[in-house]
């Protein structure tokens, strides 16, 4: 007795944890500076702590109510109706809701490259097949519906990714505009907003008033400091919301993590300066990185350090721990997440160092 053929699909690679660096290494996870997960340093809002703690003794309780709750207040908060909120266990929970909703066996999707890998897995977990588009590092990884369209042969979901991990391009509100209205009347357009509370672009919701073949994800994960609660949402034309309830699974937003997000979106100040530590951050690298770095609506940015995965492995020794962005199909380049001020600093002092330290090493080679 053996699984199905699971030959074309591709293990998900997470930034390694600090534990689990700590242990390969023989340090103390304190330690270590962690920027290789896009995680909020400044944690979660202290409202969703005490939402948490005030919400567990009744977690033998399914999470009916709080899961309502959530979704009139998302409505309430993007002017939408509460059937176009489809609340999910973070937003790659969203992301297989619109497979399960839209995909037939061997339809296609279109995903970037480089780019989440969860958007492939979906697919393929859904039966689908799937082909990419490139942003291209020698476009700046720009985004533009052009460069979409010309790869586009008719897919049954495209997906863009804004700000896009991760080079941190944003797509312009224009050329998503210019997508909708391009593709096919078949194909839905998915809009991956999961780092949209750190770009000055807005979001693209208020877009579903015009286009019925747009939905948009976001997550709890990144500006809320949510990562560990696994919650997020999509919302969808209101013309087909109602599949929603043929497509989740029981509960799956659990009662913790709903009371959480509940507490995270009354909490303004947390959020604001969440965003304003990554700004600070991503022109502190900007100006003080020895290595390029390129424009991120994120909350990182990705160097060109010429070496990713040698610069990444030295960096590690020394305390620091960024993304080797080979996996990416970047092997030239490390992606840092926005940290404290304080480990801004240190991942800078760490990085210039091992930058030289590499870039020395090649030249004596």
């Amino acid at each position: 007795m053996m699984p199905r053929d699971l030959s074309a699909h591709e293990a998900y690679v997470p930034g390694r944890g600090a534990e689990e660096v700590a242990r390969e290494l023989g340090m103390d996870a304190a330690e270590l500076t962690k920027l290789s997960s896009n995680e909020n340093p400044r944690g979660p809002s202290p409202a969703a702590v005490a939402a948490v703690e005030d919400a567990a003794p009744a977690v033998n309780v399914y999470p009916k109510t709080s899961h309502t709750d959530l979704t009139d207040r998302l409505a309430a908060t993007w002017d939408v109706t509460p059937e176009q909120v489809w609340v999910s266990p973070g937003a790659d929970g969203a992301l297989d809701y619109l497979s399960r909703a839209f995909l037939e066996p061997n339809d296609r999707v279109l995903t970037p490259t480089p780019g989440f890998a969860y958007y492939a897995m979906s697919a393929r977990y859904h039966h689908g097949d799937v082909a990419e588009y490139t942003v291209s590092k020698a476009d700046d990884f720009a985004q533009t519906a052009a460069a979409v369209l010309d790869a586009y042969d008719g897919e049954r979901i495209v997906y863009v990714t804004t700000p896009h991990n991760p080079t941190g391009s944003v797509l312009p509100r224009e050329e998503l505009v210019e997508l909708l209205d391009s593709v096919a009347d078949h194909t839905l357009v998915v809009a991956d907003e999961a780092y949209g509370e750190y770009a000055e672009e807005p979001s693209s919701i208020d877009l579903l008033s015009e286009f019925d073949n747009l939905a948009v994800t976001r997550t709890f994960s990144k500006a809320y400091g949510l990562a560990g609660l696994r919650i997020g949402y999509a919302v969808v034309p209101e013309a087909w919301a109602d599949a929603y309830a043929r497509v989740n699974t029981p509960f799956a937003a659990n009662e913790l993590a709903c009371r959480a997000a509940l507490a995270a979106l009354d909490d303004d100040e947390h959020v604001e300066k969440t965003v304003e530590t990554a700004a600070w951050a991503r022109e502190y690298y900007r100006e003080e990185l020895d290595a390029p770095t390129w424009p991120s609506g994120g909350n990182f940015v990705l160097a060109d350090v010429g070496d990713g995965t040698a610069v990444a492995e030295a960096a590690k020794r020394r305390g620091v721990i960024v993304r080797d962005t080979t996996s990416f199909g970047l092997p030239d380049c490390v992606r840092v997440s926005c940290g404290t001020r304080e480990e801004t600093r240190r991942a800078v002092d760490v990085l210039n160092d091992v930058i030289e330290d590499v870039t020395a090493g090649e030249t004596r080679a």
